[in-house]
């Protein structure tokens, strides 16, 4: 990108942008525990010394879903020192902020707030490791967002329609279009993109003129059926896709010759898995835009941990590796030895033209040993290299591939043998492994109400979320549904018809996965609800132990002096006992009667009409026959009321809110539009001889009609 002249800058975006930063990521590892954290400042160090218009983040910035103290603390640290300052913003934003940031309390972009001065505006959505969760759906970036250091975008409102609003940016003469999309579950965004769920809205106003990014978390390669994105989903008015979730560094543009945008894949700046993607360099990426144009500087990351990673296959070396001989295995470990030896030679001379570089290397070395070798300790292997490899533990891998059986002549039916597909096994999921547990489970034990994707998906959330009542919510919820059933069908309180109903009613919400999925989501809702009120009911409960034990403490004295400290610790604490006990029947009445009014608050497109909730330990029979007769005719009347929030409007217009108004003087309204109806367009790069650039070509890049 030409630097020369001022018109060039004042015209030009300069972006900063990296992708699955993991802070947080071996925080308790006596060796990589400040890892990601150095890297993070190197990162911002970048942005400040180029001065970037803003930094962009492709998701998972955290590690975990809810990052410790200590990652909290270290990342506002360095969000401090680095984002904030006098320097002024250059470029404004065009769009309606309170669309762009509807999940905020303070929906607007934290440059322009008046209490907080910034230099550094960053843009990130959510991965799927810092994605939000909880009763309040909020995630670690919401945090950093209420305090004015980040700005969270991306996130859907919705999990049945996503409407895409873009962030309309303008630095001079060039507009940018930012979209952007948090993680969500690629099976779930997969179906939505067949069913037509998802569009991306355009402004109206000049859509040829507008320069469109999109920032995406999900996976681009393929790990099953729908376990992953297409590219050729997304639509092709789009000028450059940034994709995170892929920790493999591919952070040239490369183009889609079939959607004919281009797609760059940052890559992880930290080594989390001991795979050969992550061996390749770590980079960030400079992104120039000037109109139409861009250009991207690759910066090569200088504190990244070196890792080197070699594979041997024993077979291949029949003159040195002899299984028949007694003292291969004495071999094989000298020969390991010597291949770890010259990893670690070349990682000290890297390090020796870049003292930023941590001392200790990541070394990972595996080892085929198919075809009747034997394996050596690997602890004792290990023990030489502890004061000199940051991972001693994982340096060496055995594996060996199966061993195809020769036919014998033995009678075996080959068309009963399935072979396994290449990516099955590699993504283990719990939902997977109940589905698979109750399939195969005897018939005893087999679900007779409920289905496996609910109970699969049900106990993910209580793995992953920590969601603790969502299998209790599912079954209440579903046990509720399935009363209601057999209340209209009216059917007769005998075993085997029950039964029979009720089989007949879990085989058709099998059939119907989207209606499965609204009940999972229900249920999580309810949970989510649940458990809100019961911190509520114990914040009320402690509140009022406090007070009952104030003002019994005063009277503690009968020569109206205060009482010691210990007496009226030990008076206050005996009588909060009883407080306790005496109100329990209040907190447990008002605990009974939220199962309707979480239902009344869930967040779904369809809700249900309250009905009574039956026992804890009551069967579907027992239950069943202790409805009245004037009951089973009343719930003739019953109806489920659905209420569609599918209305497609050709025009949508943002209107800025009363604080934007203040600080913008135009909004462009944006309308929909698909890929097929899009109009010729083109994107013009330049090029250099220093950096890579693949788009010296503009008639090649441009789309036909």
């Amino acid at each position: 990108m030409s630097t020369g002249g001022s018109q060039d800058d004042e015209d030009t975006f300069k972006i900063l942008i990296a992708t699955d930063i993991h802070l947080g990521y071996l925080e308790k590892d006596p060796v990589r525990a400040n890892d990601t954290f150095v890297t993070f400042n190197e990162i911002l160090d970048h942005a400040q010394k180029h001065e970037v218009d803003f930094v962009l983040l492709g998701g998972d910035l955290f590690h975990e879903n809810k990052p410790s103290r200590k990652t909290v603390h270290s990342c506002l640290e360095s969000l401090r020192k680095y984002c904030m300052g006098d320097r002024p913003v250059q470029f404004e934003i065009l769009s309606d902020q309170a669309v762009n940031f509807h999940s905020s309390k303070f929906p607007w972009v934290n440059y322009q707030d008046r209490n907080i001065n910034i230099s550094i505006p960053i843009f990130s959505i959510h991965g799927n490791h810092d994605d939000p969760t909880g009763a309040d759906a909020l995630c670690a970036l919401d945090i950093l967002s209420c305090a004015g250091l980040l700005n969270h975008f991306g996130r859907s409102a919705s999990v049945e329609k996503i409407d895409l609003s873009p962030i309309l940016l303008r630095k001079g003469r060039t507009k940018i279009a930012l979209y952007g999309l948090g993680a969500i579950p690629d099976e779930r965004l997969y179906r939505m993109f067949v069913n037509k769920k998802v569009t991306m809205l355009r402004p109206k106003e000049d859509e040829d003129s507008w320069f469109n990014l999109f920032v995406i978390h999900q996976n681009r390669s393929k790990h099953g059926a729908t376990n992953y994105i297409p590219e050729q989903f997304l639509d092709d008015f789009i000028n450059l896709v940034v994709w995170g979730h892929e920790h493999e560094c591919k952070i040239a543009p490369f183009q889609n010759e079939q959607q004919r945008f281009y797609v760059s894949q940052p890559g992880s700046s930290v080594v989390t898995s001991l795979s050969p993607g992550e061996a390749v360099k770590k980079h960030i990426g400079l992104l120039h835009v000037k109109g139409k144009k861009m250009k991207m500087q690759k910066i090569a990351l200088e504190t990244v941990r070196t890792f080197y990673m070699e594979d041997i296959v024993l077979a291949d070396h029949p003159d040195l590796f002899n299984p028949d001989n007694p003292k291969v295995t004495q071999a094989i470990q000298a020969f390991c030895m010597e291949k770890v030896e010259l990893m670690l030679d070349n990682a000290e001379r890297e390090r020796l033209g870049n003292p930023r570089q941590p001392e200790k290397p990541l070394i990972r070395l595996r080892v085929d040993y198919t075809g009747g070798f034997e394996p050596f300790s690997i602890h004792r292997f290990s023990q030489k290299y502890m004061d000199r490899v940051a991972n001693p533990k994982d340096i060496i891998h055995f594996f060996r591939h199966r061993e195809q059986k020769e036919n014998n002549g033995s009678d075996l039916n080959f068309g009963k043998l399935v072979s396994r597909p290449a990516s099955e096994g590699m993504t283990l999921r719990v939902e997977d492994l109940v589905k698979q547990y109750f399939q195969t489970a005897e018939k005893k034990v087999q679900l007779s109400l409920l289905t496996e994707r609910g109970m699969g998906e049900a106990v993910q959330e209580f793995v992953d979320k920590e969601e603790k009542d969502a299998i209790e919510e599912l079954v209440k919820f579903q046990l509720e549904k399935t009363q209601r059933f057999l209340k209209e069908r009216r059917t007769e309180a005998e075993e085997e018809k029950i039964d029979e109903e009720v089989r007949k009613f879990r085989e058709s919400r099998k059939k119907n996965t989207e209606e499965e999925d609204e009940e999972v989501r229900e249920a999580m809702t309810r949970a989510r609800a649940h458990r809100s009120e019961d911190t509520v009911l114990v914040a009320a409960s402690s509140d009022e132990e406090l007070m009952d034990t104030g003002m019994k403490s005063t009277g503690d004295s009968d020569d109206g002096l205060p009482a010691t400290a210990s007496q009226g610790r030990g008076r206050a604490r005996g009588r909060a006992r009883g407080a306790r006990g005496q109100n329990s029947t209040v907190r447990g009445s008002s605990r009974r009667g939220r199962g309707s009014t979480s239902q009344e608050s869930a967040s779904s497109s369809r809700t249900y009409k309250p009905v009574s909730v039956p026992g804890k330990n009551m069967s579907i029979k027992d239950a069943f026959r202790s409805l009245k007769p004037e009951s089973l005719n009343s719930s003739k009347s019953y109806s489920e009321d659905i209420i569609d929030d599918d209305s497609d409007l050709e025009d949508i217009s943002f209107v800025p809110s009363s604080k934007a108004n203040q600080r913008m003087s135009t909004t462009p309204s944006l309308s929909k539009r698909g890929s097929q109806s899009q109009m010729s367009r083109g994107v013009d790069f330049e090029s250099d001889e220093d950096e890579f650039d693949p788009f010296k070509s503009t008639a090649t890049s441009r789309r036909k009609k």
